[in-house]
């Protein structure tokens, strides 16, 4: 898919890859809706964007909010072609510590709040049998690690979400990726590791936001079903699929930095 063009809405724009995503996509002559809970934020990215692009407000977790934004940004622009679902946010905690409501909660935006803009977005898409979703999903999707029973949990979801929906879309001209990032330098650790424990402790191979969104784009571009970054994380995902058991001994000596 060229970008050029195309409209592309994107959730959890105000920071982060969301906002690095949403510049390059307008630098390449895509119409931005940025969409994030706090207008005041979208604002400021939006303030840089060239070319056209809007703002609405949007909570992930509100299902008649979802159907509503998203509805009207078809009407509005006559479709949406390439649906970005970025928002979502972690804790790290240990199990027997996190309350369940935080549990409830990150499932609640990470993977429910990926269904729901999909569901609102995909019979467009169908009607027109054009159209690329891409879910922000994350290593922790395909390996879990001490105190992120929860987040992994959520992103587990989003990649079986993804992978089983890729299957039912084939043949409709609709488009499905998967962006599995490993830590990425954003404010998603201002939540997740507030003490700066983990970020100390990994800041060596911290991802940069605009090399994050621009792996995105070029999947976009190219189709691709699903990306992997960085890169050589994919022997560790091949590891720990073959070899589980020993993948858990060489994990409990290199992951748990949180």
């Amino acid at each position: 898919m060229e970008v050029t063009g195309k409209i592309a809405l994107i959730t959890g724009a105000s920071s982060g890859i969301g906002a690095q995503m949403a510049h390059q996509l307008a630098k390449r002559g895509a119409t931005v809706i940025l969409t994030a809970r706090s207008e005041e934020k979208l604002r400021g990215v939006a303030a840089s964007l060239p070319g056209q692009h809007a703002v609405r407000r949007l909570d992930v977790t509100d299902s008649a909010q979802v159907e509503s934004v998203l509805s009207g940004v078809i009407g509005d622009f006559g479709r949406i072609d390439i649906l970005i679902n970025n928002a979502g946010y972690g804790v790290f905690d240990r199990f027997v510590d996190a309350p369940l409501a935080e549990y409830e909660r990150m499932m609640d935006v990470n993977y429910f709040g990926t269904v729901r803009c999909t569901k609102a977005v995909l019979p467009h898409m169908l009607a027109l049998r054009s159209g690329h979703i891409v879910n922000i999903a994350s290593l922790a999707g395909k390996f879990g690690s001490a105190k992120s029973a929860g987040y992994s949990a959520t992103k587990h979801a989003v990649l079986g979400f993804t992978n089983s929906l890729r299957q039912e879309l084939a043949g409709t001209g609709v488009k499905l990726t998967a962006i599995n990032p490993g830590p990425i330098d954003t404010p998603f650790f201002d939540i997740a590791d507030p003490g700066g424990h983990y970020v100390k402790n990994v800041s060596w191979l911290m991802l940069k936001p605009d090399k994050v969104a621009a792996a995105v784009i070029r999947a976009i571009e190219r189709e691709t079903p699903e990306v992997v970054l960085p890169r050589y994380a994919s022997s560790a995902i091949k590891l720990a699929q073959l070899f589980p058991r020993t993948f858990d001994r060489i994990a409990l000596r290199t992951l748990n930095k949180k």
